[in-house]
């Protein structure tokens, strides 16, 4: 059941963040995950990815070859890191941020950041809101457990706030 997934945008969108979160609901439910990250030099603002892989059998290399998921952020990141997605896999796109969507047959568009800026109130949470997105399209990992996962990393005062931006995300997808 080994899944790959690429979670990309730009340094300070908190993509890392939520790959973080994603491999800690993982591990909560006894699978395997593990999760590593690159970001430019620019850190802020600069292209930023974080890749986690999942599975019941154990991880021997925690490289990313061919994603079965990808998530872009940004233009840059759909560009940049989309190429090498599996041919069966689904592309999830920032569909404000995201304008000249790469040509792929399995493409979801949400609009991430205007959903956390509009309903939840700062583009702050948009990682999170991506995360609900996530965990609704791979079905990796149960939604109690992502849940659990983000109230255990975020700053306590955010809670409230971060778990509407999951579920904001989550129920964006049909």
């Amino acid at each position: 059941m080994r899944r790959q997934l690429r979670l990309s945008g730009s340094g300070g969108q908190g993509v890392i963040t939520a790959a973080i979160i994603l491999a800690e609901a993982a591990v909560s439910e006894g699978k395997n995950a593990v999760q590593s990250q690159s970001y430019g030099p620019e850190a802020r603002g600069g292209a930023s990815k974080s890749e986690v892989i999942i599975d019941d059998e154990k991880i021997f290399h925690p490289h990313v070859k061919a994603p079965d998921f990808v998530l872009a952020m940004t233009q840059k990141a759909a560009d940049k890191y989309y190429t090498d997605l599996s041919s069966d896999g689904v592309l999830i796109l920032d569909d404000d941020l995201v304008p000249n969507a790469p040509e792929f047959k399995n493409t979801i568009r949400v609009p991430i950041t205007k959903l956390a800026v509009e309903k939840v109130g700062r583009a702050l949470f948009s990682n999170i809101v991506a995360l609900g997105v996530i965990a609704k399209v791979t079905g990796l990992v149960n939604f109690d457990a992502i849940k659990r996962a983000v109230a255990h990393r975020v700053p306590p005062q955010t809670i409230a706030q971060n778990m509407m931006a999951l579920q904001i995300g989550y129920d964006a997808v049909a």
